[in-house]
């Protein structure tokens, strides 16, 4: 049944800015997922299922599409994100993948948890952006596609929040905060403040909330 709502959640969200192209979500995946929501925020629930309040935005530091779909697309963790499977071994993810040319892929859907940000997965979303190094910078394109995505999810969510990765440790005494270790963090610069403050920018008629200063 839960694999079955999964599919049929990608029929019903079509979108002629959006290629929808899953990432596998097997019934290992979903169990993983509901036992990551129990360990690491205490939440006890039958389907994966979240209520998006958030929009973080990555970069993938993996400069091309086919591999950065790659690194989500196995249920569980890869060998070489060792420093991270002591939490859990479901595999990271994103509801959104962002070519350099601005192309939008889907790769689940919007209200199905995806591991992307420590503390609060169980409310956002997630919009990876492939690069974001040295040699493969974000560009204009990504800019404006995750302009185009913040406004086109903030229509149909209650979107409160639309934060860089970077920022997320600013949430960690705010209410949407679940983590229950309080030494599980990762140091994040993505998808950098330039980038951020352009979407920012174009954003603001949408009024979202200013992210929590740390204090």
């Amino acid at each position: 049944m839960i694999a079955f709502l999964i599919v049929a959640t990608f029929s019903a969200c079509k979108s002629s800015k959006i290629v929808d192209r899953p990432i596998e979500f097997d019934q290992d995946r979903i169990d993983l997922t509901l036992q990551y929501m129990n360990d690491r925020y205490g939440l006890k629930r039958n389907t994966p299922e979240i209520d998006p309040k958030m929009i973080v935005l990555h970069w993938t530091a993996i400069p091309n599409l086919e591999d950065s779909y790659r690194a989500f697309k196995n249920p569980e963790l890869p060998q070489s994100r060792e420093s991270i499977s002591g939490a859990s071994q479901l595999n990271v993810s994103s509801h959104f993948l962002v070519d350099q040319d601005g192309t939008i892929y889907r790769l689940m859907p919007e209200t199905t948890m995806a591991r992307h940000v420590i503390g609060l997965n169980h409310t956002a979303i997630g919009v990876e952006n492939v690069g974001g190094t040295e040699n493969t910078p974000l560009t204009e394109a990504q800019v404006e596609s995750n302009i185009w995505l913040v406004n086109y999810l903030s229509d149909k969510y209650d979107i409160q929040y639309v934060i860089g990765h970077y920022e997320y440790t600013n949430f960690e005494d705010h209410e949407l905060w679940l983590e229950k270790d309080s030494g599980y963090r990762t140091e994040k610069t993505d998808p950098g403040k330039d980038f951020m403050d352009k979407v920012r920018s174009a954003t603001k008629n949408r009024n979202f909330k200013k992210v929590p200063s740390r204090i």
